[in-house]
């Protein structure tokens, strides 16, 4: 309805259209939310396997915090899928594309692990995505002539991401 009444006013006013060619100003992409959004998905495979584990008379405490685990993950592995899109739609161009022809094909693989993180507990997949989020990310800093190194990360779980060396 408001599209609707805006089209039509737009027929008398002619407003003028503002087009931009990206969501956020250039220059500003970042990799980096997406493989702290992908150890989250791991941490929180992690707690869940060890929730379920645990022997405990507490339904109430259990469930709770179960279903506060169940909901990070699901959080955290759309908000990393929702970070490559970005990136992946409005930076990488066709010159990126012919330099890495690995790029489409890993996108669209983070894009299915990000889902399959989100339908499953699966430890594995959750290290998948962040794989793959992380050649994603030395892709990326390679595109802007920047070295990475791989390191582990500070906290829980200590598994590797990708750094730019700045």
């Amino acid at each position: 309805m408001l599209y609707t009444l805006l089209a039509k006013l737009d027929q008398i006013f002619h407003f003028t259209r503002a087009r931009a060619h990206c969501d956020i100003p250039c220059g500003i992409y970042d990799p980096h939310l997406a493989q702290v959004a992908a150890l989250t998905v791991i941490r929180m495979d992690d707690l869940i396997a060890d929730l379920a584990k645990a022997e405990t008379t507490d339904k109430v405490a259990y469930h709770n915090s179960m279903t506060r685990y169940i909901a990070v993950k699901e959080e955290h592995a759309e908000l990393c899928k929702r970070e490559v899109r970005v990136i992946w739609g409005d930076y990488f161009k066709q010159e990126h594309i012919e330099k890495f022809p690995e790029l489409p094909t890993l996108t669209h693989k983070i894009f299915q692990l990000g889902s399959k993180a989100r339908q499953t507990a699966d430890r594995e997949v959750a290290v998948q995505l962040l794989e793959a989020v992380n050649r994603f990310a030395e892709i990326y800093w390679e595109t802007k002539g920047i070295a990475t190194k791989r390191v582990k990360a500070p906290y829980k779980p200590p598994e590797e991401v990708v750094y730019p060396l700045l």
